[in-house]
């Protein structure tokens, strides 16, 4: 399959994305206290560059990416539903379900892992709700298209239409990608390419996907997946550096104990160290 010109230049900013995230994996190391390092000015500069370098290209993207040859390839399309759904509402079922499973089975990993990708969602999302309502840029599909247009707190009240920047499927898949690669990469060092590569490659493809359908210009999506991957970055770190905290005490406690009867019942903590039994 042919990638249009436009296309393979997003995809190697992308790129240049994950290869500054993999640099800055260094940041969720338990024994570092502080939760801001040198490698978030990294981190930040290395996307700001990038928005910039992209800035000017935002419609010529948005016009070769709606092309009528593009848009009647009909394995892009699929594609981009595919990673479409798998990041919203994928994200959210995966990171809620991996930490029920995870408290049922006792699994504390598998819990943990749940619930860093969950609490860098909501961070994620709350940040870029706040960011689109403010900036109010607008999207590639308004007519006249215009790029530039942008109204200080009218994505608050213009609706859906004048909400492009950043983008939200972006900040999700990356804010995962960067929570789940830094949990794994902790526990399993030899993981960290494997993992982060999966993770990392799913989250570009959701980005690229945004700008297929005409939802996003491409420095949304690079604004976006810096943000996502901060948010990721720091929920983990935070974590590592504050152990057990407030909200751990009250979401990583349960177990499953059998009964006298022959049955189980499902202890589930509603606050510390009371536990309220289910059949």
């Amino acid at each position: 399959m042919m990638i249009a010109g436009p296309l393979r230049r997003a995809v190697l900013v992308m790129s240049m994305l994950l290869a500054t995230r993999a640099q800055a994996q260094a940041d969720t190391a338990p024994s570092t206290v502080s939760l801001f390092t040198y490698r978030d000015v990294a981190l930040a500069g290395a996307v700001s560059v990038m928005a910039l370098l992209a800035r000017p290209f935002d419609e010529n993207y948005s016009k070769r990416l709606q092309d009528s040859s593009t848009q009647a390839n009909r394995q892009l399309h699929t594609v981009a539903q595919i990673v479409r759904t798998t990041t919203a509402p994928g994200a959210v079922i995966i990171g809620s379900t991996m930490y029920v499973v995870g408290r049922i089975t006792k699994q504390e990993r598998m819990t943990e892992l749940g619930l860093r990708g969950s609490e860098a969602l909501v961070l994620g999302e709350v940040v870029g709700g706040v960011m689109k309502g403010l900036i109010g840029r607008q999207r590639p599909y308004v007519m006249p298209q215009n790029s530039h247009s942008f109204g200080f707190m009218r994505g608050f009240t213009n609706g859906d239409s004048l909400r492009s920047f950043p983008s939200g499927h972006s900040l999700a898949a990356f804010a995962a990608a960067a929570a789940v690669t830094s949990e794994m990469a902790g526990w399993y060092p030899s993981s960290r390419w494997l993992v982060g590569g999966a993770m990392y490659g799913g989250a570009t493809l959701t980005g690229l996907s945004r700008m297929y359908d005409n939802r996003h210009w491409a420095t949304d999506v690079i604004v976006g997946a810096g943000i996502g991957t901060f948010a990721g970055l720091k929920v983990v770190r935070y974590h590592h550096a504050h152990p057990r905290t407030f909200l751990d005490r009250w979401l990583l406690r349960g177990s499953i104990t059998p009964n006298a009867d022959g049955g189980s019942s499902l202890h589930w903590s509603i606050v510390p160290g009371a536990a309220l039994p289910s059949r």
